[in-house]
């Protein structure tokens, strides 16, 4: 059986790229199943979906803890401990990165016995989000070994048949540029087997001593403490405030915003939390005189480190 995990943030496609594999397979012959996997959180927030593939009737249900391959669209997440990217793999993994950095580097980072495959992120993968999904999922295929470049073609066009067609037309091109880029891999991810109970090893369990819960999980066992939650690492991209076009209308934003991390100085002037701001936009969408720009996170930060 093939089991795929794939990492993202909510708005990078992360569903409809397991949607897409899953349909490749289905069209391959194979039983599938596949499901996203979220919280009440979306945009920005990490996530995962999960596909499994085989050629008998699948029983095997829940999360995949021994991937096969797993997919991480935005590199970012791999150093959230919550994104639980790393979870489960060992040598028998393929870890497919979509990252302006080497596979040496991140199999340097990570220490990991797994195969490392980068794919190259392009000029167009910041502009148009919604199609990292798919181009991972192109990418994903050409590892698999058993989808072709039509049998992908298609899932990606039945995915999207509500799209217009020159969107439909350059996800489909995107695609085929990421199955081309990881061609040398092709074939490379080998299904697996789900070890037996028989099999099993009880682990070394490490003492730790329990701590007053005001220094071991402030987060958990006192209140008021929602502030200590860093939400703004969820963020793919940020708000950033034009003040000289600014009306001061000193309301607006501050009222749409849903995590309440814009407040309003004595000067009129918004002032955003950018350590809360999870990057959802909506006040972009919701100022009048356009004075809040949406721009991209990795213009903020230096990913070269």
């Amino acid at each position: 059986m093939y089991r795929v995990r794939l990492h993202g943030r909510g708005g990078q496609g992360v569903k409809t790229a397991g949607h897409v594999l899953g349909n490749a397979l289905f069209h391959s012959g194979y039983e599938v199943q596949d499901a996203p996997r979220y919280g009440a959180e979306r945009r920005g927030a990490p996530m995962f979906s999960y596909v499994r593939a085989d050629r008998q009737p699948i029983v095997e249900r829940g999360v995949i803890q021994r991937p096969d391959l797993v997919v991480v669209i935005d590199d970012t997440l791999v150093a959230v401990p919550a994104a639980a990217v790393t979870q489960g793999i060992d040598a028998h993994t393929t870890l497919l990165i979509r990252s302006a950095e080497t596979a040496a580097t991140w199999q340097h980072r990570l220490n990991t016995p797994a195969r490392v495959i980068c794919l190259n992120v392009t000029e167009a993968d910041a502009v148009v989000l919604s199609r990292l999904g798919i181009i991972c999922a192109g990418a994903a295929a050409r590892l698999l070994g058993v989808i072709t470049e039509a049998t992908l073609q298609r899932a990606i066009e039945e995915e999207l048949h509500e799209w217009p067609v020159k969107i439909i037309a350059l996800n489909v091109e995107n695609a085929h540029a990421a199955y081309t880029q990881v061609r040398e891999y092709a074939g490379c991810v080998q299904e697996g087997v789900q070890p037996v109970a028989r099999d099993y090893a009880r682990p070394d369990w490490i003492d730790l001593p329990f701590d007053v819960a005001d220094i071991a999980a402030p987060v958990i066992h006192a209140g008021a403490t929602s502030v200590e939650v860093r939400t703004g690492l969820w963020r793919s991209h940020r708000p950033v405030m034009h003040t000289e076009r600014c009306h001061r209308c000193w309301w607006i934003c501050s009222s749409f915003c849903p995590d309440s991390a814009i407040s309003v100085g004595t000067d009129g002037y918004p002032a955003i939390d950018y350590d809360h701001c999870k990057g959802c936009m909506v006040c972009v969408a919701q100022c009048p005189s356009h004075a809040i720009e949406a721009v991209a996170e990795t213009q903020f930060h230096d990913t070269s480190q």
